[in-house]
């Protein structure tokens, strides 16, 4: 039976930014992996505003001068209590000096609030410049590249990547044969490339619709592919067991009635 081998997963890698491509990292026929850089767009702006928003979040000059401001206000505060004690200021200074380690402490509080702004600005510039880099979905190998350096991209793909690694074996099998393939069973399949040998592939989908056009259903069987020896677009043969079982069923039943009838005697 008539098969093709097919690659497991295919994506049209795209971006999800505009911009001009500055760099092609990889080219048609190279083997990927998950998350490796596939090509990058220019990112002069975003990789200046990363900068920029790191700078902001890494200093705390304001956060160690508040603190200073503060310590300076409870010691002021300290001391205001102590002259109080002794008789030599009024209780209206220690109201002041508690008045001005309150708005101290509040300034601190604000500078160290902006300096978590600016770091949540850095992570969403970071992000930013990160969408500059398109990266492989899934380990597999670079099947066509669609663009060139200096190109503007917008909505359409970049690159195609395919698994290949794990294969897949479509089949389409006469509705007659429907219920004799099951989830795990094994298939031999025969790829159409010289010098090629037979592989064993399972059974890992069966339609539960058929094709009334055609008169039969489809069959996903997986293929792994782990040193990639098979490429992928083969035409193959599949040799299904039942298939032949029930070639053989049917040729010697009418072997059985030809008989009979030879045997039977003329009529009067």
């Amino acid at each position: 039976m008539g098969c093709l081998i097919e690659p497991d997963q295919v994506a049209e890698v795209g971006s999800q930014v505009v911009g001009v491509v500055d760099r092609i990292e990889v080219e048609r026929g190279a083997i990927v992996s998950a998350g490796q850089p596939l090509l990058r767009l220019r990112a002069d702006v975003e990789r200046a505003n990363a900068g920029a928003a790191q700078t902001r979040a890494r200093v705390d000059a304001d956060v160690l001068a508040a603190m200073a401001n503060l310590e300076l206000a409870e010691q002021k505060v300290k001391r205001a209590e102590s002259l109080v004690a002794q008789g030599f200021v009024s209780a209206q200074a220690t109201d002041q000096a508690r008045g001005d380690a309150e708005v101290a402490r509040q300034k601190l509080r604000q500078v160290r609030a902006q300096q978590s702004i600016s770091a949540e600005e850095y992570r969403v510039a970071a992000a930013q410049l990160a969408l500059r880099t398109v990266r492989s979905p899934f380990s597999g190998v670079v099947v066509e590249r669609y663009v060139n350096e200096g190109e503007r991209v917008e909505e359409r793909p970049l690159m195609r990547v395919a698994v290949i690694n794990l294969l897949r074996v479509e089949l389409m099998v006469p509705t007659a044969m429907y219920g004799t393939l099951a989830l795990g069973d094994q298939v031999s399949i025969r790829p159409e490339l010289p010098g090629a040998a037979p592989v064993t592939a399972t059974v890992s989908h069966v339609d539960r619709v058929l094709d009334a056009a055609s008169n039969s259903f489809r069959v996903r069987l997986s293929l792994p592919n782990p040193q990639l020896l098979l490429p992928a677009g083969l035409r193959c043969k599949a040799d299904l067991p039942m298939a032949a079982s029930a070639s053989a069923r049917a040729s010697t039943g009418t072997g059985m009635v030809a008989g009979a009838g030879l045997a039977r005697p003329p009529s009067p």
